[in-house]
């Protein structure tokens, strides 16, 4: 009796029409990137919504930690002129 190995898990991105960015719609498993494609296309684009497909190893992917996110995404010292809430919009400039 051999010893089964299980496939990998893909995560699935799906652009709909050209010019939109591509959105995560799901997970799968396959064996390869080339089934994955194939299922990804099967199971996400039935009704024809989709014009492009991306499928990425789920173990490939890396994220930040969502028990840091306060210290992760706030602005460092010092930077606080990258925020537009610091600047006044200049008189007689009717386009700002």
């Amino acid at each position: 009796m051999t010893e089964q190995t299980a496939w990998p898990l893909w995560e699935v991105f799906v652009r709909a029409n050209r010019g939109l960015s591509h959105v995560h719609v799901g997970s799968l498993v396959a064996p390869d990137a080339e089934m994955a494609v194939r299922n990804a296309r099967d199971l996400y684009t039935r009704r024809g919504e989709g014009v492009s497909i991306w499928v990425v190893p789920t173990d490939a992917i890396t994220t930040s930690d969502p028990d840091a996110k306060e210290a992760f995404f706030e602005s460092s010292e010092g930077k606080n002129y990258r925020h537009a809430v610091y600047y006044t919009a200049s008189e007689g400039v009717p386009h700002l």
